[in-house]
């Protein structure tokens, strides 16, 4: 069964198609701290999160003639800042392990010892500190919900890298929270 997504900005969307200043500024609101987040969490520094914002509104709206309604307006947007990240880090020379050499990759990696509430704003900051490959995979996979096909597809990598990227950044950020002493007592 094919999805069915239900656009409730529609209207302003319409608006927008129409040349609405308005519209545009209603849905800048609607979406700019969502898509800036996402952005934030690719890029990891702030402003460059800000100069995507800004580009991806810019280019969505000179875009939206394009828009064929077959997602909601904010998939189609959190995809243009999605690339738009990407394209950032790629710029800066992210780069990621080369995973040739491995032949088979473990789905998941145990944490049976480390069973620990933390607070998200302790992860998060954790998260920050991972080098870029592994920070960008484990954004993609864990918070904005892409599998490893779709994530091979965004970066240009194989899958096999991107799980590899994913299982070593488990790994890394375990190890960086650990050392700031946030484990179980």
């Amino acid at each position: 069964m094919e999805a069915v997504y239900i656009d409730k900005n529609l209207e302003l969307v319409k608006e927008c198609m129409q040349g609405s200043r308005a519209a545009q500024f209603e849905l800048y609101k609607l979406y700019a701290k969502a898509m800036y987040n996402v952005a934030l969490r690719i890029l990891n520094y702030e402003e460059e999160a800000e100069d995507v914002l800004q580009e991806a509104f810019l280019d969505a709206f000179t875009r939206i003639v394009d828009f064929r309604q077959e997602t909601t307006f904010g998939l189609w947007l959190k995809q243009i800042v999605i690339n738009k990240s990407i394209n950032y880090l790629r710029k800066r020379k992210m780069e990621f392990v080369s995973t040739d050499e491995i032949t088979e990759v473990p789905d998941e990696v145990s944490f049976d010892d480390y069973e620990v509430q933390l607070q998200a704003e302790e992860i998060r900051k954790a998260i920050t500190e991972l080098p870029d490959g592994y920070r960008v995979v484990l954004s993609l996979y864990l918070l904005e919900g892409y599998d490893h096909e779709e994530i091979a597809h965004i970066l240009k990598i194989s899958e096999n890298t991107s799980r590899t990227q994913y299982m070593r950044a488990k790994k890394k950020l375990k190890i960086i929270l650990e050392q700031k002493g946030m484990r179980d007592e």
